[in-house]
């Protein structure tokens, strides 16, 4: 069994290559992000060729795609028009209409309206009531009218979404059925299918996003498996979600939406499976590439998922893996602001032209110019053997320090500084702020960049551990082959908890249910090996937020446990909670599991009595002056040898730094353990 991995990175494509459930190979090759396709092919073909394999060989080729989100941020998205309710033309613009800017006549619009500016939105006479009863029928003409109309403008998509058809869906499918009719070239997205929810604003927006975003997914789709079959793969091809589970490009085109976060999700499912193998169970994943930090918090063993969040001013209302993104990668670019201060981010050099000491003719001072200057990086084995210019980087953070009147060295040590601030203060973000304590959980650093900073992280943050998988630079693409295949399904209910008949209740569970399992059938996989979980939304009444609990409860009454739940969560949560008030449930979602066979590690070498050797020294920058810093060969660590630092440890896809008193051991399972002195 032959199976391929690739994520794509702002700077690097990262590729790895498993043979029957072993990590056969891995490289990292530079993005092309005028084609990123260019880049995949790359990679894939070095990786092949290191271990003798043809691309006919290939069975299975899983990749992590931030197309779908580049459209959106890049506003290249389909000519979208939007069919509403009469009287609900507007919603996309008012949003949530914030009172307290109610006389702020240049108050910009919540949401951007580039998905459907007002001449692409039409008002459709028809009407249903709360409860789904037809109070006046589709006026089928002014559906025939717009769409003629919006023909006529160039659309090649058309968002549908009429008020409370999560409740009956008929109309919106009858629409559906007429623009095909007139138009079958015109991909249609109606909301009772891609978020059969309330609340109108959040349900419009994803409906626009989804038919906004099917021309760059259905395109990029396309040419990837056009590209793969000229070099000679024909393996079967998956995605991953947002929600970090994979399925089919097929299924992923009828919903482009739920490849938003389709980037983000693979770090986490690695991170998940690493820490899992570690017994590490509780997990602050943080994903440091080239361009961008993702950090997530994995608990008992399994990462958070959210059901809404906000990308580029858009409300995202979907299962998803919660990330927090900040710009502070390698290639992110250190300036001087109007008042002298020296800052980094959130822009980056990217892969084109990338860092000053990439040689691609790049000249702003990034995160790795700094990490070069002060002796954290090899010049001549960086990222697999790209070469780096010190000189150039020098220069670059040279032209930085006279601005704000420092040296070479404290300028460069500022850069290093200021990211790990900016990523402190997003790992108490995702931990503090949501009422978990940082001090009990471990910091998986991954990422090309994330093990340099990883153990100085800890440090501020007073973590005790550090986990440093075995492979942590290219941990994202061996997250997409360990990833689960998955699919969720939603329905309101919208009733008190002491209102919810048992019976219905079932039947409304085994009506999603089936939906599910007919996507999973789709995916080729057999009922008997999927396992469903069952979850609703739940709040008190008068909230207007909902937590997400678990229904999974075999024995007793699920209704009281799922009540007693959403107390104990809300506690956690918020700090309170009020066992005497009123639950309610507002959805219900049913989650669709197959999990993938078993990966190994091969045995690691015996455990050696003596201690680990250096294969060299290094200048390198430590508490305040330049340190000899002895350099370890990963390759060359035995089971049970222990380093301590000040220390530096090389491997192919990423280096991890040591710092002073901090001391590391590997471990059965090939990943290092860093132990974090705390006074």
């Amino acid at each position: 069994m032959i199976e391929i991995g690739v994520d794509i990175g702002g700077t690097f494509t990262d590729v790895v290559l498993m043979r029957d459930n072993r990590i056969a190979h891995y490289t990292k090759v530079p993005s092309t992000p005028s084609n990123l396709i260019e880049g995949v092919r790359n990679g894939v073909t070095r990786a092949l060729a290191a271990v003798d394999l043809k691309p006919s060989d290939v069975d299975r080729f899983v990749y992590g795609s931030t197309v779908a989100i580049n459209a959106l941020i890049q506003q290249k998205g389909a000519v979208t028009g939007l069919l509403t309710t009469e009287g609900f033309e507007d919603v996309l613009e008012i949003g949530r209409h914030k009172r307290s800017h109610l006389y702020n006549l240049f108050l910009e619009p919540e949401t951007p309206v580039f998905l459907a500016p007002r001449r692409r939105r039409f008002a459709i006479p028809e009407r249903l009531a709360a409860d789904g009863s037809v109070l006046a029928p589709l006026d089928e003409k002014a559906v025939r009218t717009a769409v003629e109309a919006l023909s006529g403008q160039g659309a090649t998509a058309i968002a549908v979404c009429y008020l409370f058809s999560f409740r009956n869906p008929l109309h919106e499918q009858r629409t559906r059925d007429i623009v095909r009719e007139m138009r079958p070239d015109i991909h249609v997205s109606i909301s009772s299918e891609v978020d059969p929810a309330f609340r109108e604003y959040e349900r419009t927006v994803m409906t626009s996003l989804d038919a906004y975003l099917q021309g760059a997914v259905g395109d990029y789709v396309a040419r990837q498996r056009d590209d793969l079959a000229q070099i000679g793969i024909e393996a079967k091809l998956q995605v991953m979600q947002s929600r970090g589970g994979i399925t089919s490009p097929e299924a992923v085109m009828t919903r482009p939406v739920s490849l938003l976060l389709s980037g983000l999700a693979a770090g986490v499912i690695g991170s998940k499976h690493v820490a899992v193998e570690s017994g590490q169970h509780n997990v602050i994943s943080l994903d440091m590439g080239g361009t961008s930090c993702d950090i997530a918090l994995i608990r008992d063993g399994a990462p958070i998922v959210t059901n809404q969040t906000r990308v580029a001013r858009f409300p995202l209302r979907m299962q998803m893996v919660d990330v927090n993104t900040i710009g502070a990668g390698g290639g992110s670019i250190a300036w001087v602001d109007t008042a002298g201060s020296l800052r980094v981010g959130p822009q980056s050099a990217g892969a084109e032209p990338g860092p000053a000491c990439y040689r691609r003719g790049g000249t702003d001072a990034t995160v790795t110019d700094a990490s070069l200057v002060l002796g954290y990086l090899n010049p001549g084995t960086f990222a697999g053997g790209i070469s780096l210019d010190l000189d150039a980087a020098k220069a670059a953070i040279k032209r930085v320090a006279d601005r704000i009147g420092l040296d070479l060295i404290t300028t460069a040590a500022g850069i290093h500084r200021i990211v790990n601030a900016r990523m402190n203060d997003e790992v108490r973000r995702v931990s503090v702020q949501r009422g978990f304590d940082p001090r009990q959980f471990t910091l998986l650093p991954l990422g090309g960049a994330g093990p340099i900073h990883g153990c100085a992280l800890a440090q501020d943050l007073n973590i005790a551990r550090v986990l440093i998988p075995d492979t942590p630079g290219v941990l994202s693409a061996f997250g997409l082959l360990v990833a689960n295949i998955e699919h969720d399904q939603m329905a309101t209910l919208a009733r008190r908890a002491d209102h919810v008949d048992l019976a219905g209740l079932q039947e409304a569970f085994r009506r999603l249910e089936r939906r599910g399992q007919a996507k999973m059938a789709a995916d080729g996989v057999a009922p008997g090996d999927v396992e469903i979980r069952r979850q609703a939304d739940m709040r008190y009444v008068g909230q207007s937020y909902e937590l997400t609990i678990d229904m999974d409860k075999k024995t007793g009454d699920p209704i009281a446990a799922a009540v007693a739940s959403f107390h104990s969560r809300h506690d956690t949560m918020y700090g309170h909670s009020n066992t005497a008030g009123s639950v309610e449930f507002v959805n219900l979602r049913t989650i669709h599991v197959h999990r993938p066979d078993e990966r190994e590690n091969p045995p690691m070498k015996s455990a050696s009595a003596a201690a680990a050797k250096p294969v060299a020294h290094r200048e390198s920058y430590f508490d305040g002056g330049f340190v000899k810093t002895p350099v370890y060969d990963r390759k060359q660590l035995s089971v049970g040898q222990e380093i301590e630092g000040p220390a530096i440890v090389e491997q192919a896809d990423t280096t991890l730094i040591i710092n002073p008193k901090q001391r590391a051991r590997l471990h059965e399972d090939r990943s290092i353990l860093v132990d974090i002195p705390h006074a």
